[in-house]
């Protein structure tokens, strides 16, 4: 059964033994600031087949296989093939550990894939078939997990807009990011700046904002790069502008990022196991937040 305890440190997006794990604070595991994964905790769950095996004998089981299956080319690979690329739509949440991590791979995944039938080639694969080898491996899959439990440190961040409303309430500190920004940015003669340092400016404020660093999360790059992008191409406004202009577009930028948001949030996660399994949560942990 899966056991869960938050934990209040961060952790590195990596493989790490029990005794290191304790003691590793990172602000890396998903490429965030600090603020953000202090705001994150992470979730220990101990991945023993029982939730896999729930999830293979639900009512859902089926239809989420068709569905993944859909998606694949039967004619293009063998059932192999085919049951290798629908593992890895499996997630923790169906009680598979990631299979990014090579001692999964080679413990768990591989020693399950050798009880797939070779097919004859003779007849098309079909999604029936499919479905019925998968069903194997997968139990497979649960039964070494049972034997072989493995430990994953989860961690979710969901982007909703709140940072964005927390610092736009407070004046004083946006301005403060924001002046400290235009300190560092070239001028003209006359004391502007040029409209493309919005984007060096808005990345000024992005931390404080609960923003990640650009290139982390592309639906977020998207967004803020659409955002940048309708601003600095408004007409009216010449390619120099003056401070208190770049600070405004800075403002309005964020206020269009944080709507989205609010409207539609963005959540990822991250999975890293965690090597030599833990013995308690006493030795092996911090205590559960109350």
């Amino acid at each position: 059964m899966i056991f869960r305890f938050i934990m209040s440190s961060g952790m590195e997006n990596r493989q790490m033994s029990q005794t290191k794990f304790p003691d590793v604070i990172s602000d890396d595991l998903l490429g965030m600031s600090t603020g953000l994964m202090k705001r994150d905790p992470i979730v220990i769950l101990r991945m023993d087949g029982e939730d896999l095996l729930e999830f293979i004998n639900s009512a859902r089981f089926e239809a989420d296989m068709i569905s993944i299956f859909s998606q694949l080319d039967m004619a293009d690979g063998s059932i192999l093939d085919h049951i290798t690329k629908t593992l890895q739509q499996l997630t923790v949440d169906h009680g598979m550990p990631p299979l990014t991590d090579s001692w999964v791979v080679s413990n768990i995944v591989e020693p399950a894939l050798q009880c797939v039938v070779k097919h004859d080639g003779e007849h098309p694969i079909t999604q029936e078939m499919l479905l019925e080898q998968f069903k194997k491996v997968a139990e497979r899959l649960a039964q070494l997990l049972n034997e072989q439990p493995v430990i994953v440190a989860h961690s979710e961040l969901t982007f909703d807009g709140s940072g964005i409303r927390r610092l736009l309430s407070n004046s004083f500190e946006f301005n403060k990011i924001l002046e400290g920004a235009l300190r560092d940015l070239p001028k003209d003669q006359n004391g502007k700046v040029s409209k493309e340092y919005v984007s060096v400016a808005l990345g000024s404020v992005g931390p404080s904002a609960g923003l990640p660093p650009f290139g982390v999360v592309d639906q977020l790059d998207n967004m803020v790069e659409e955002a940048i992008h309708m601003k600095i191409h408004e007409p009216g406004e010449g390619k120099m502008i003056e401070g208190d202009t770049l600070k405004k577009l800075v403002m309005e930028i964020l206020e269009s990022i944080m709507l989205q948001l609010e409207g539609n949030p963005i959540s990822i996660s991250s999975n890293s196991v965690v090597h030599e399994p833990l013995s308690s949560p006493s030795t092996s942990v911090a205590s559960p937040t109350t």
